[in-house]
């Protein structure tokens, strides 16, 4: 009697239902993982723009985001011996309860700091947007070239912004100055700003 042997499958067939399995699991995973990151790309994307105008003649600061104004405040802007710069700038640092330091000067946080409670520094050495121990001098030609504002409204400007937010400091009336605080524009918008420095109703005083 002749023995029988059994045959076994090929080794092929036997781990093709296993490639099959880790095929469709290097599917799903990619799939997973976008579906998991999309969230924080849509978060991104959906961030608004944000910009600060401030209009030097007319002594106000506005936040934009997305192009629409959100809020306008009344600011300081640079005394006519210290005027405030104009240009296009950049938010670099934000800081809460600062230091003020002059040359021979140290004022730790408190009352009598000059700069306030809040400081959001420009990329311009020695600029940036800030509160006051001042708040009478908020509307006029006072400061040394910074932008300030009341401690109230300087602390609800910070919570709004971040670094990289962009800075508009504008010399003279615009279009777009005239669209967001009324002010019409100029076609000699320097002048205008020289003589709301010289504008005794400004209230031109000396700098902190």
């Amino acid at each position: 009697m002749r023995r029988q042997t059994q045959t076994s499958q090929p080794e092929s067939q036997t781990l093709y239902p296993f490639a099959l399995l880790l095929s469709a699991l290097a599917l799903t995973i990619p799939a997973s993982a976008a579906a998991q990151a999309s969230p924080h790309h849509d978060a991104a994307d959906s961030a608004p723009t944000r910009r600060i105008v401030v209009s030097i003649p007319d002594r106000k600061l506005a936040l934009l985001e997305d192009g629409r104004v959100i809020k306008v405040y009344p600011v300081a802007v640079g005394a006519p011996g210290s005027p405030s710069p104009s240009g296009e700038f950049q938010i670099v640092r934000r800081l809460e309860n600062p230091t003020y330091f002059h040359p021979g000067v140290v004022i730790a946080p408190g009352p009598a700091n000059p700069i306030g409670t809040r400081w959001i520094g420009l990329n311009v050495k020695g600029y940036g947007i800030h509160g006051t121990n001042r708040p009478a001098s908020i509307g006029k030609n006072a400061s040394h070239g910074c932008v300030r504002l009341r401690n109230r409204d300087m602390e609800d400007l910070f919570a709004r912004v971040r670094v990289g937010d962009h800075v508009s400091l504008l010399a003279e009336r615009t279009t777009e100055t005239a669209q967001i605080f009324g002010a019409p524009a100029s076609t000699d918008g320097t002048q205008l700003a020289r003589n709301a420095q010289r504008n005794p109703s400004a209230g031109s005083e000396q700098a902190d």
